[in-house]
């Protein structure tokens, strides 16, 4: 019987034991409590525990019984617009607006795809923004501005 290991699920799983540990060590720094009167560490201890032994289970299952995926090329171009695209958000929100860096950023985003039509783009970009301002500044509330100084309003 051959064994094959699958490097994805070893990566995936052992990112799932990080995260989880992290949580289990941070939650021991709160009172846990008692089974009936739980305290504020409780939780975090429990969903960390559970991740990571969840991680573990993939971890295992790549070790023993993994699929042998060839990864592809990596697509550095539509990784580099897409990181561009999230600083410019990060940077520009306060002084243009929510409104027109969502609808650049959604445009940027879009565009970063090899086979998408510059109408398709921004029919998207002008959904995505219309649906984050419906759901971030109108439904959550956000206290950020629709338009920014920059553009003088």
């Amino acid at each position: 019987m051959e064994h094959r290991r699958s490097f994805p699920d070893v990566l995936a799983g052992g990112i799932f034991v990080l995260i989880g540990g992290a949580f289990v060590v941070g939650s021991l720094g709160y009172e846990l409590g008692t089974p009936l009167r739980m305290g504020p560490g409780a939780f975090p201890l429990l969903v960390g525990a559970i991740v990571a032994a969840l991680g573990l289970g993939i971890v295992v299952k790549g070790l023993v019984a993994g699929e042998m995926i060839a990864f592809g090329t990596i697509p550095w171009r539509a990784v580099a617009v897409i990181v561009l695209a999230l600083m410019f958000f990060g940077f520009t929100v306060r002084g243009l607006g929510f409104v027109p860096t969502s609808a650049v950023t959604a445009l940027l985003t879009t565009l970063a795809g090899k086979h998408v039509r510059p109408l398709t783009a921004v029919v998207v970009a002008a959904g995505l923004t219309v649906a984050s301002t419906l759901i971030f500044v109108v439904g959550l509330q956000l206290r950020i501005p629709l338009w920014g100084p920059w553009l003088g309003f």
